[in-house]
């Protein structure tokens, strides 16, 4: 009786997951591919690897993916640019939407939130740390936030402890209930690449291959733009 195949180890960053859970991975499981993921923030999956833990392949920040193309890590020639992600804002569904129009206005709907959740370790949360202290109010925001180790931050919409949450806007529209303001005013917005690549010494890359085939697949493309991400040209 022939096993199970084995599963395909990927380390993903968090913005992606919406578009994976509704095309990535029944397309790859239709076509023999079983994956196995870990989702985390990029500085999460950074310590992973920095603490030699390996996959088959990654989707992370384009900036982290050069660290490890650097040290040889990961396979250079696999390597591709997929997404681009923007940091916005969302609410409990049905409440009222804040003003964000403009830099003012967002400075100041930050200001009249009872909670802002935002994630520690995520990209999307360090930039929001570095938008607090350019606007002058780091201190204050700080001290009335709900801040998440790692995870989707619009969840602490649904409990009441934040009526803000702030983070990629694909990762918002990942939790159900919530409705999502839009998008940071661009100056103060961060657009964050995401990229895709092999682990060099990957035992399995028939299969590694045909994962990032599929990351640029029609139906994957039309996933992302779904989910709130931008499709980085090829």
């Amino acid at each position: 009786m022939t096993g199970q195949p084995t599963p395909l180890k990927v380390m993903c960053a968090l913005a992606i997951r919406q578009a994976f859970d509704q095309v990535i991975v029944p397309d790859l499981a239709a076509a023999g591919v079983m994956l196995e993921i870990d989702w985390n923030p990029t500085t999460v999956i950074m310590k992973t690897i920095e603490g030699g833990g390996r996959a088959d392949a990654l989707v992370i920040m384009t900036e982290a993916m050069d660290e490890l193309s650097a040290q040889g890590i990961i396979d250079p020639a696999s390597r591709f640019e997929v997404v681009q992600s923007r940091v916005g804002i969302a609410v409990p569904k049905g409440a009222p939407h804040p003003d964000i129009s403009t830099t003012s206005a967002f400075r100041q709907t930050l200001l009249n939130a009872r909670s802002i959740a935002y994630s520690q370790a995520g990209a999307s949360g360090i930039h929001f740390r570095n938008v607090l202290d350019q606007l002058g109010i780091a201190e204050t925001i700080k001290a009335k936030a709900t801040v998440i180790p790692a995870g989707f931050t619009a969840e602490k919409l649904l409990t009441g402890e934040a009526d803000i949450a702030v983070q990629q806007i694909s990762e918002l529209m990942t939790v159900p209930d919530v409705d999502i303001v839009g998008r940071f005013p661009e100056e103060v917005q961060k657009a964050s690449r995401l990229a895709g690549a092999l682990f060099a010494d990957t035992p399995n890359r028939a299969a590694a291959e045909k994962f990032l085939d599929t990351l640029r697949s029609e139906r994957a493309i039309e996933a992302y733009r779904s989910t709130g991400l931008d499709v980085v040209p090829r």
